[in-house]
């Protein structure tokens, strides 16, 4: 090996002195062609004058046997000979005159050489000339020579070393084996390893030490000892407790019977020192089980008990039919059946209660073959054909036992087809168990078994029976949660805005989600206010379940009667505030009791508090375990307050594109200004509602520029169990800047892609709003003196506003109103007093002035010589009110332009209807 190692390291020497040779050669033939001046040297009148001490040179200084220019017909320009210039060059080179460089190995003027030939081309493109470089063979041939003593060398020193290791191995394997031949060597090791791995029968040695020095395969099989049990003390095998104390003690043993796992061993042990060993212990191991078949059978008692463990684990984890389903289908394969599918009748899916009658179902769950394998894919309905023994197992609440299939002509009769299929794909026996809870049919399980697997028995039954009922009990479960749920959805949706009402200050989008646990009571709205401004409300109740969802109903119910009072925001959330101290006061007293209350007749039995029943002590008929209690966050805690809701209020008025803010813990608005900068206003924060205690809330004022978006949101979009507000709130900032040109709808899809988590604990309510203004050519103001003759002037200058505005025929009735509000302004209020036309959806008029006093609407006498006014606004506008400002009041009115008239106003037989509202003396 030694040689044949030297023999390849000189020829790859020799290889690589060839390969060295090749790459000099191409790199100085290359850089000698490629040279400034070379092209156009080899172009002159007299190419050797030029090129013939250039070669020269650098063929000494690239060590080269020669340097070779010549023209394309073959003629040298340059040798190392003088007296071979102007002669033709021999051999080929055509190759190299195509253009290519060319690296060979042949004769030359010089002998058999390493050439490499690289053509020469001007700046056409055209070959001029061509440069070869070459090496002779025998220059590489001593390169490798010079390496050759290192070689030898080397080679000898591992020669040495190999032979001198060899004699010292072969000395002390001498010495270990005591003299034996190989011979002798080779009988032992097959004596060895027949004991070690053909013997039927245990063989272990233990050192004095208690380590187990040698152990056969059945020893290995019988004590169950792990593929590094050599060298190990015995007590750390993990050995039964007698039989490793046993083992280690060293003392003889005869026949003695000892537990080791599953198994009954009949133990030997011997001293080794006696017989020529080193001091020690041989044992000897029988398996002496002589009740296999019931050891077999307490195998697969434990197995059941073992799966009944883990079915009670598994399924149920979460409140949801199908994955319930899935849980028990998958708990049975492969453990107890090759097979399993899973049917529930159609009203347990809705959540409803049985029928207790016969139905179609639907295959929820298939596990164990492939789904499009499956007679019934998960998803489609199934019925039963009556007659056959599944049908009467559902129809009398029992499992049934179908040894075998093929001979089952009932059950083959209903769907000859597709149980053909079954017995075609192996399937030869069946247990289907009615899913049963609190008396009631759920479902079927349905388990299988190939003709390779031992057949269903008695017992199969009663285990498939109770696994049944444990998964029933986690299926009724689910179908109660399903059931309360979907009331609680329905509610939650009936109490928030199906669709957002008609106006034109903002273009709005929203989005709501409910949470997968249970619902919340997040809620939005956006509430028209009089004078073409819009309220945007956000909030949120903190909990989950139907006291919520009510509460938050309740709440929005109270923001919509504030709003129609037409407050500012603060004190609009300083009453919401007060009215929920007061609900939680109210809730927070003595509850009712069941003592207090006499009892409804015929009302449903309530057992006694006590110990959870056990097995077969259920309430339903059938003896099943009582269904668990059901998830809290289905119906909530209806004995607490609301203490912890929020809410953000902003009201928007798109004649000056003000946008007044308050909020009652609510996290803040974002706003998102037409260049697409984001940013997130500093609104003043009050503590949440019915934590205020009288404190004042403090509003916030900002103009923004027609275009901008306001988004509004709850907690949920940017707080969630694994990611802080303020990571969220980052998150929300580059969503919002990544999109400058977004409308409302595309904002409120790109936020809920970036930030919806995947399994989101808490609702979420986003509104996004662009701003709009209202054309300045639609709002007309007047000042207006403390002089009832300006009244006319006032009048005649609002009606050159109507007819400019194509509104003339709003005319007589707008007048009307107009000279009865400025003048009760002019009687009644004070400095400043103006009047403000609005065009926008209706027509509104403003009158304010800088008293706080608002007139009452009443009915006046027949005595009354005044009091008729304001009834007439009433019957001619179609809604009027009165709004406070910081500096007084504004009375508005909002005429209908549909029509230009309402109904009882000027006009028909509306002067006649007003008339009639008095007697005719009195007029």
């Amino acid at each position: 090996m030694v040689l044949a190692a030297g023999v390849t390291l000189v020829l790859q020497a020799r290889q690589a002195t060839m390969e060295e040779a090749e790459k000099r050669s191409a790199v100085a033939a290359q850089a000698f062609a490629h040279a400034p001046g070379t092209a156009a040297a080899m172009e002159s009148a007299d190419p050797t004058a030029h090129l013939q001490p250039r070669a020269e040179e650098a063929r000494k200084e690239a060590g080269l046997d020669y340097l070779v220019a010549f023209s394309p017909t073959g003629i040298r320009w340059t040798h190392p000979d003088p007296k071979l210039i102007g002669k033709r060059v021999p051999g080929g080179y055509g190759p190299a005159l195509a253009g290519r460089t060319v690296t060979s190995t042949s004769s030359s003027a010089f002998g058999r050489a390493v050439d490499t030939t690289v053509p020469v081309r001007d700046p056409r493109g055209t070959v001029v000339g061509l440069v070869a470089a070459g090496i002779k063979v025998q220059r590489t041939n001593e390169w490798a020579l010079q390496r050759l003593p290192l070689l030898i060398g080397s080679a000898a020193g591992a020669l040495v070393i190999g032979v001198g290791g060899t004699a010292l191995v072969s000395r002390r394997l001498r010495r270990q084996t005591h003299g034996l031949d190989p011979a002798e060597m080779a009988r032992m090791y097959d004596h060895h390893d027949a004991v070690l791995h053909a013997v039927r029968e245990g063989v272990l040695i233990i050192d004095r030490d208690g380590r187990l020095v040698l152990v056969n395969d059945e020893a290995r099989r019988l004590l169950g000892l792990p593929d590094d049990a050599e060298r190990r003390r015995v007590t750390e095998l993990g050995l039964e407790a007698d039989m490793a104390a046993l083992l280690a003690s060293g003392r003889a043993a005869t026949d003695e019977v000892h537990p080791a796992g599953e198994r009954m061993l009949a133990v030997n042990i011997r001293p080794t020192a006696p017989y020529g060993g080193p001091q020690g212990t041989a044992v000897t191991l029988r398996d002496t089980t002589e009740l296999q078949a019931l050891t077999g059978r307490a195998e697969v008692a434990q197995r059941r008990l073992k799966l009944l463990y883990d079915a009670g684990m598994r399924i149920g984890s979460t409140l949801d039919i199908a994955r319930t389903a899935r849980e028990l289908a998958a708990v049975a394969v492969p453990r107890f059946a090759d097979v399993a599918s899973v049917e529930l009748l159609e009203p347990v899916l809705r959540g409803e209660e049985p029928d207790g009658g016969p139905g179609p179902m639907r295959r929820l769950a298939v596990c164990g073959v492939p789904e499009d394998s499956a007679v019934y894919r998960v998803g489609e309905r199934i019925r039963f054909a009556p007659g056959s023994p599944v049908a009467e197992g559902i129809a009398a609440a029992r499992p049934v036992l179908v040894p075998d299939l093929r001979a089952e002509h009932g059950w083959r009769a209903g769907d000859p087809a597709d149980t053909q299929r079954i017995l075609d794909n192996g399937i030869r026996c069946l247990i289907a168990v009615p899913l049963r809870a609190r008396g009631a049919v759920l479902g079927l399980a349905s388990f299988w078994r190939a003709g390779t697997s031992e057949p269903f028995g008695a017992e199969d039954l009663s285990f498939a029976e109770e696994l049944a009922a444990r998964a029933a009990v986690s299926i009724d479960n689910a179908r109660r949660y399903t059931r309360e749920h979907a009331t609680t959805i329905t509610l939650q949706r009936s109490l928030l805005p199906r669709a957002l009402p008609s106006q034109s200050a903002l273009e709005v989008a929203h989005r709501y989600l409910p949470a997968q646990a249970g619902v919340g009571g997040d809620w939005f709205d956006l509430i028209p206010l009089p004078g073409a401004r819009v309220a945007l409300v956000v909030g949120d109740v903190v909990g989950h379940g139907l006291h919520a969802a009510a509460t938050m109903g309740r709440l929005r119910t109270a923001v919509l009667n504030f709003s129609a009072l037409d407050l500012p925001p603060d004190e609009l959330l300083g009453h919401l505030d007060e009215l929920v101290s007061h609900i939680d006061t109210d809730e927070a007293g003595p509850e009712w009791t069941e003592d207090a209350v006499p009892p409804l007749p015929h009302a449903p039995y309530r057992p006694p508090p006590g110990p959870p029943a056990g097995p077969g002590d259920g309430d339903g008929p059938d003896g099943s375990p009582p269904a668990e209690p059901l998830d809290e966050s289905l119906v909530g805690d209806s004995g607490t307050g609301i203490t912890g809701a929020t809410c953000l209020y902003a009201i928007y008025d798109p004649v000056g594109g003000c946008v007044t803010l308050a909020r009652a813990g609510h996290p803040g608005p974002a706003v998102i200004r037409p260049d697409g900068t984001v940013s997130f206003p500093d609104v003043p924060v009050a503590p949440p509602l019915g934590l205020g205690g009288g404190l004042p809330v403090e509003t916030t004022d900002l103009v923004l520029p027609e275009g901008s978006r306001l988004v509004l949101y709850t907690d949920g979009l940017v707080e969630d169990r694994d990611r802080d507000i303020d990571t969220g709130l980052d998150l929300l900032h580059r969503t919002l800047a990544a999109g400058p040109h977004r409308d409302p709808e595309e904002t409120c899809a790109a936020v809920l892609d970036a930030m919806l988590p995947e399994h989101p604990s808490d609702d979420i309510a986003l509104l996004v709003a662009r701003t709009k203004l209202l054309d300045p050519d639609r709002v007309a103001q007047w000042d207006v003196p403390s002089d009832p003759a300006a009244v006319g002037s006032i009048r005649s200058a609002c009606m050159r506003t109507l007819e400019s505005w194509g509104l003339a025929e709003a005319g007589f009735t707008t007048e009307l109103i107009l000279s009865e509000l400025i003048t009760n302004a002019i009687r009644y209020g004070a400095q400043p007093i103006r009047v403000r036309l609005l065009y926008d959806r209706a027509l509104i008029c403003e009158v304010s002035d800088g008293t706080s006093a608002s007139p009452h609407l009443r009915r006046a006498t027949t005595t009354d010589e005044g009091g008729r006014g304001l009834f007439l606004v009433a019957q001619f506008a179609q809604r009027w009110g009165t709004r406070y400002t910081p500096g007084g009041k504004v009375i508005w009115t909002e005429q209908s332009l549909d029509g230009l008239r309402p109904p009882g106003g000027p006009g028909d037989d509306g002067i006649d209807t007003l008339l009639d509202q008095w007697d005719e003396p009195a007029l």
